[in-house]
């Protein structure tokens, strides 16, 4: 028996069944305001070739994830954003998630070390230790990091108008250690252009903040090789209110300008991009997040090599961590924020 068309099955069997009842409501669609259909076939894949659109793991355009063998070798690193009151109280949180299982640190800094503020300045007043630890100096690093091997751990530095200087702090207090820069694992958040977009933690303009930012992918290329040196940042646009694909539009959009930026300060696109990450929020509509997730991959592998001309494959890959979306959760219900991470 042939196969039905799209159109005949809506036509037939579908027409059929709305007679009998109606569907709950005239238009389903995802939060971003996209419309579902009712159904999917071939047919909705008129333009798709699978080599150029989707290929292999592993293998350009990267649609379905930049490693080969995708969890089957390799898991996500588990990490809890965490940091409150000292650097005491954070370190003694940290061991115990470390103990729990945790493979990783993601650093939360309090308001006045994101806008570079010692916690007796006047403007500090109110808001040290409220949502984040606070770090003056590189005694209060070392205090956070105590009983903690710095090339045992990877650590995410969620900061970014300050981000040389913790950077800097990070570095020194490795080396107390024993622990050399080249050993030194981990990500600086480092994205200043979505600050000004969506959150507020800028303290330059933004041509001297680029600068910062190209200064850092320099300096990281040569003494730091294992760090990434940014997490371009779609979470925060999200939450502050875009849909999916404004999510990855503005992101990559602010990609694009920092790679310009640094290839216009000198440096080569191969030297600094395999290091650059990214960090998406992960929301509700399951299908919805896939598809941007693997939209952001292959749009990112297309224009670092086509409009960048990166030769590195490695330049090419979208590389990065997602969190679930603080916005879905309502703080009257939190055994449903339970139910709503579980799926998110």
């Amino acid at each position: 028996m042939a196969s039905k068309t799209k159109h005949e099955w809506r036509e037939a069997t579908l027409a059929l069944t709305l007679k009998r009842a109606a569907e709950r409501q005239e238009r389903f669609e995802t939060s971003s305001g996209l419309e579902i259909e009712p159904v999917y076939t071939p047919e909705d894949l008129t333009d798709f070739d699978y080599a150029r659109d989707l290929s292999y793991p592993g293998e350009y355009p990267f649609t379905r994830g930049v490693q080969a063998n995708m969890y089957r070798g390799r898991v996500w690193t588990i990490r809890q954003y965490a940091g409150f009151g000292t650097a005491e109280e954070t370190n003694q949180r940290y061991r115990y998630l470390l103990e729990q299982g945790q493979t990783g640190l993601s650093i939360a800094f309090d308001l006045p070390t994101q806008i570079g503020y010692d916690s007796d300045h006047p403007y500090a007043r109110g808001e040290v230790g409220k949502v984040g630890v606070a770090i003056d100096s590189l005694r209060d690093m070392e205090i956070l990091f105590q009983h903690i091997p710095l090339d045992k751990v990877s650590t995410s530095m969620t900061i970014n108008a300050t981000a040389p200087i913790l950077l800097a702090m990070y570095m020194a207090l490795g080396r107390k250690q024993g622990v050399e820069p080249a050993e030194l694992n981990g990500t600086l958040q480092n994205d200043i252009l979505k600050e000004y977009i969506a959150r507020g933690t800028h303290i330059f303009p933004p041509h001297p903040s680029m600068r910062l930012t190209t200064d850092i992918f320099a300096y990281c290329a040569e003494q730091v090789p294992r760090w990434n040196t940014i997490s371009i940042s779609g979470y925060h646009i999200r939450e502050a209110g875009s849909t999916a694909a404004q999510e990855i539009g503005f992101t990559l959009a602010n990609g694009i300008a920092y790679v310009q930026a640094a290839i216009d300060a000198g440096l080569s696109v191969d030297t600094f991009a395999p290091r650059l990450s990214f960090f998406f929020n992960s929301h509700l509509n399951f299908f919805e997040e896939v598809a941007k997730f693997r939209a952001a991959r292959r749009l990112w592998a297309r224009i670092m090599r086509d409009k960048f001309g990166a030769k590195d494959p490695r330049s090419w890959m979208l590389r990065f961590h997602t969190q679930t979306a603080g916005c879905s959760l309502t703080a009257p219900q939190p055994h449903n924020n339970i139910v709503r991470t579980a799926l998110e």
